[in-house]
């Protein structure tokens, strides 16, 4: 509903202002007049203009998961109970906390209020909504099922925040530690090195190359750091572009997957969640090229996207789905012969939840093991640092020690 801001009269003779809703002048006329003020001047809000501001920063802004999680959960509960879909929207404006949602669906319902499906309204929110998302909200529109693909988006969504969750807790030990490890590289870097070096210095002794490499870090950082930050700063803005082209994208996520520890991790996730999601697709009634469509966009791995576009070029050309599976290098054998039953029996829906659960099982195992695995990197790591200064330093005095004693 339109804003309208005014000037009026109050019947003590004050001059009073402020902002009303109302679906014309005419009508917020009519409104401050019945609250017994006089109204001098009305003027439409700009509302263009905020819907502008506030478009500014949702572009600098995403929408937490458990933000969307709980905004899935509430229109599923507010359609069920009979509501139709522009009054849940209205009735989730004034309840949701986060504003950039919040602007979003302001906007979703006027697009619905225009005519335009659901679908179409969310995905023009590519930033809050996942093509995964509009998908499934398109085939509940379709099928007549809205509340019960809502259901599904939010086992979906639940499941992807769980697994960052455990993630984010697996690895805050191994994050703690390589912040002291750097603290303390730093520290006896720039604050004890020195000290001893100028000792050494003065007693005309020969450095041990492990000395030479800390004084030689030492200069850098202390005379040249200007160059070191705009190196760093130039690297940085030139792998950020590399990163952002579909070769640098490609490129990185094959080198995630094949790093020892994390990438069968990765891999685990990523065939969670492509078992998980193709299954939840398949029973909404998504043609099954179509889901794979939506899953190359959603799998997170530009890798493992390209093998689906691979695969969907097959697909179309009439073959199933586990024949150029078993060509992939990214499907482990379980699961292309999981796929290979279901399609043969008619029940792959029911294989691919059987391949999402031994995955999710899968997945938690390898969290729950992944700070034990990173260990001893950690502690290899840690005793590299501590020998390397300490052979900066005790060998020095060791040498001097023995010319003392000469």
């Amino acid at each position: 509903m339109p804003q309208f801001a005014y000037k009026a009269i109050s019947p003590e003779g004050k001059s009073i202002n402020g902002t009303l809703e109302a679906d014309s002048a005419e009508a917020a006329q009519m409104l401050i007049a019945h609250q017994g003020n006089i109204p001098t001047e009305v003027k439409k809000v700009a509302a263009k203009k905020q819907a502008d501001g506030l478009s500014f920063f949702a572009g600098l802004q995403r929408v937490k998961l458990p933000d969307l999680l709980m905004f899935t959960k509430q229109v599923n509960t507010l359609l069920r109970a009979g509501l139709p879909i522009t009054r849940t929207l209205e009735v989730l404006k004034e309840q949701t906390e986060s504003p950039v949602l919040r602007q979003a669906i302001v906007q979703i319902n006027e697009d619905v209020n225009r005519g335009e499906s659901l679908a179409k309204a969310f995905a023009k929110h590519p930033r809050i909504f996942s093509p995964l998302y509009c998908n499934m909200i398109a085939a509940g529109e379709i099928s007549g099922s809205l509340p019960e693909i809502l259901e599904r988006l939010t086992f979906i969504i639940e499941h992807e925040h769980k697994v960052k969750e455990d993630v984010k807790s697996a690895l805050t030990y191994p994050k703690m530690v390589i912040l002291a490890l750097g603290g303390a590289f730093f520290f006896l870097l720039t604050f004890v090195i020195p000290k001893f070096v100028t000792i050494f210095e003065k007693a005309n002794l020969e450095l041990p190359l492990p000395t030479k490499i800390c004084l030689l870090l030492y200069n850098l950082l202390a005379h040249q750091w200007p160059w070191l930050l705009a190196g760093l700063t130039l690297v940085t803005l030139l792998l950020g572009l590399a990163l952002r082209s579909e070769t640098g994208r490609l490129v990185r996520d094959r080198l995630l997957l094949r790093l020892p520890i994390v990438g069968p991790l990765f891999l685990k996730t990523a065939m969670s969640r492509f078992s998980s999601i193709l299954a939840i697709l398949l029973a909404s009634g998504i043609p099954i090229i179509e889901a794979i469509n939506v899953i190359s966009e959603a799998i997170g791995n530009a890798a493992i996207t390209a093998e689906f576009n691979r695969i969907k070029h097959h697909m179309e050309e009439g073959h199933g789905i586990a024949t150029p599976l078993r060509e992939s290098t990214s499907f482990p054998p379980m699961v292309v012969n999981m796929i290979a039953i279901g399609e043969e029996s008619g029940s792959l829906e029911e294989m691919l939840r059987e391949v999402a659960r031994h995955y999710d099982d899968e997945v938690e195992h390898a969290i729950k093991n992944l700070s034990e695995a990173i260990a001893p990197i950690l502690i290899a790591g840690l005793t590299g640092v501590v020998g390397f200064f300490a052979l900066a330093i005790f060998l020095p005095m060791w040498n001097l020690t023995q010319m003392a004693q000469g």
